[in-house]
């Protein structure tokens, strides 16, 4: 956790930056907790995109919106070749998946102990 943003105030950044993802038409757009899971973040974000290009735009969308709301992102990885791209906030990550890609590496299931909350529009 950052030492200047509050719980409450990750918390709702990490929902603002799901809700970007749906803004941009991304599927199955998942929120999960991980609070008493590991402390390598707080959220993680989880969509998908139709393909290559949607992914990178998806994250683009989310990397342009969390700016406008005063939030850089820290690191983007994944962009050149928009198969799975990670936007690392620090205290929340966004990983935005082609869907082939989001099958192979399963990572609601690998962080299964987490709870999940789906987000619609």
């Amino acid at each position: 956790m950052s030492p200047v943003s509050s719980p409450k105030l990750i918390a709702e950044q990490a929902r603002r930056a799901a809700t970007l993802c749906v803004d941009n038409k991304a599927l199955d757009v998942v929120l999960l907790d991980l609070h008493g899971v590991t402390d390598m973040a707080d959220y993680f974000i989880v969509a998908s995109g139709t393909s290559d290009t949607h992914v990178r735009s998806v994250a683009q969308h989310v990397v342009e919106g969390m700016a406008k709301a005063g939030l850089k992102a820290y690191q983007v990885e994944g962009a050149d070749t928009g198969r799975w791209v990670l936007v690392d906030f620090v205290d929340f990550v966004v990983h935005v998946f082609h869907p082939s890609m989001r099958s192979y590496y399963q990572i609601e299931r690998l962080w299964g102990d987490a709870p999940a909350v789906a987000i619609t529009s």
